[in-house]
């Protein structure tokens, strides 16, 4: 497995809050579902309320 860093944005409250995490995955895809799967538990947040703008290995 790799470490791919994902970067974005999510809707908080207060307006859109910026993010970058570090996910151990296969591919970048799998980094990417990883990422909407912490927001969508820790948070409570749909899909369309993260906005990922890159994966970098």
């Amino acid at each position: 497995m790799s470490e791919y860093t994902v970067t974005g944005r999510w809707k908080a409250r207060d307006g859109w809050q910026s993010f970058e995490k570090a996910i151990e995955a296969e591919n970048e895809d799998v980094a990417t579902e990883r990422v909407y799967a912490e927001f969508g538990s820790k948070h409570g947040l749909k899909r369309p309320q993260v906005e990922i703008d890159g994966v970098e290995a």
